[in-house]
């Protein structure tokens, strides 16, 4: 096979732990997505415990995942149901959507595929793959002033309350998908004053701007830097051959300018190998060092990127084969602090078994990417990565013949300990887990 000769870049932060993709972390909730149905007359009584939940302007309902609590003593359709009557009702939908963070489209991922921690088996990842996202609109990642034939101007977006880490959904009602789709309308308006739609920590509103004239290229602009995609290498965590979902990095990726969490639009994952390795030393991380193979062959479409890492469904069969057997998952409880081992890859696509050591358990009710303190020590992997090195995220751990979780971050002035998550949280944001026995 034809190698593109594409090096990806990685991005370093002045922070002392370090999520180890190309890009950082973090975000609250996560929410699934169920289509209004038709209902029966009057839909059905509350459950004893209500799920908090979202109105989208298309008349989407969106209700926590934790909708566990009730879902065996209610089906689905009783659920929207449910749903549909609270959306007739005179609620304050204004408050009820503010405390809404994030939605996470699960349209591809059925309630249906949710199942019980023991029945769940999946094929472990461990194999580097190429990760490329675009963005939900366009993100914000900076304000500028212009120079204009009148001297310089203050921001126009920033002076109508534009704030960096917004997200631009549309101008004057069309969509915008990229960067080009704003410099575009801009023009089209010229001086006109346009109304541009923002959303900002799940809230939408509209920002009247007036675009200015820049003589330093003769177009009109409204003074803000954006972003609408990125790109990076990680590790797969998991692929599910019941229904071809996988998912990698254990952590979200965020904007490196912002540290917001980046919406996905679209994305996928491609193949990629390791070409070398940066080793870690105490102050400075280590990376894997990694190319595209093939950027025109889709393993798979990216659903959603979320506080524990991101998912889709596969193209093809991805799992890896050197470990081609499903495993059984433990539930958070049932990983223990002792000896364990990470599959991962630092040299081309093959992954390995390595030593580490579970030293610490962090008991956690909701989900967070550092739930189990983990220090590495595999001979051959501290001889050649010093440790745990950016490009590992993802990389599944196993113990007792389980995938219990993924290691996520690494310490930078111990490369030799990071983070892992527990692979019940990933497997909940995924929508494979739901209810617990």
């Amino acid at each position: 096979m034809k190698i593109k000769q594409k090096m990806i870049n990685y991005f370093l932060f002045p922070i002392l732990i370090f999520g180890i993709f190309n890009l950082s972390i973090l975000q609250d909730s996560h929410f699934y997505k169920w289509e209004i149905e038709d209902c029966a007359s009057g839909g059905v009584e509350s459950p004893p415990e209500v799920p908090m939940f979202c109105f989208s302007k298309t008349s989407s309902l969106y209700a926590y995942k934790d909708f566990s609590m009730f879902h065996k003593e209610y089906s689905s359709n009783e659920i929207m149901c449910f749903l549909n009557k609270k959306n007739n009702s005179n609620k304050n939908f204004s408050e009820i959507k503010a405390n809404c963070k994030h939605i996470a489209n699960k349209a591809n991922i059925k309630s249906s595929n949710t199942k019980s921690i023991k029945d769940v088996r999946l094929y472990p990842g461990g194999q580097p793959v190429g990760i490329k996202i675009n963005t939900k609109g366009v993100l914000v990642v900076g304000i500028s002033d212009i120079k204009t034939d009148m001297g310089i101007k203050d921001s126009p977006a920033a002076l109508a309350g534009i704030e960096i880490g917004d997200t631009i959904l549309k101008i004057n009602s069309e969509k915008i998908n990229d960067s080009e789709d704003v410099s575009r309308v801009v023009n089209y308006n010229k001086n006109k004053q346009i109304d541009i739609q923002i959303e900002r920590n799940g809230e939408v509103s509209i920002k009247k701007i007036k675009p200015v004239k820049s003589i330093s290229d003769d177009k009109y602009k409204i003074g803000l830097w954006i972003r609408d995609s990125t790109s990076g290498i990680g590790t797969l965590t998991y692929y599910s051959p019941n229904n071809h979902e996988f998912a990698a990095l254990g952590h979200g990726i965020t904007d490196i300018d912002t540290g917001k969490i980046m919406s996905v639009r679209d994305g996928e994952i491609v193949p990629s190998t390791i070409l070398s390795v940066k080793k870690g030393v105490r102050g400075v991380p280590g990376e894997l060092r990694g190319i595209f193979t093939s950027e025109d062959q889709s393993l798979g479409s990216i659903k959603m990127n979320t506080e524990c890492g991101i998912f889709g469904v596969a193209r093809v069969n991805i799992y890896n084969r050197v470990f081609s057997t499903p495993l059984p998952v433990a539930s958070k409880n049932e990983v223990k602090v002792g000896k364990a081992q990470i599959i991962t890859t630092i040299d081309g696509s093959v992954p390995k078994l390595y030593d580490i050591e579970i030293e610490k358990l962090i008991k956690q009710n909701k989900p967070s990417s550092k739930s189990m303190i983990i220090r590495i020590v595999d001979k051959e992997l501290l001889e050649k990565t010093g440790g745990i090195v950016q490009g590992m995220s993802g990389s599944p751990i196993i113990q007792d013949g389980k995938i219990v979780g993924a290691v996520t971050h690494v310490l930078v002035n111990r490369p030799d300990v990071g983070y892992g998550i527990y692979i019940e949280w990933m497997l909940r944001d995924s929508g494979i887990l739901v209810s617990l026995n």
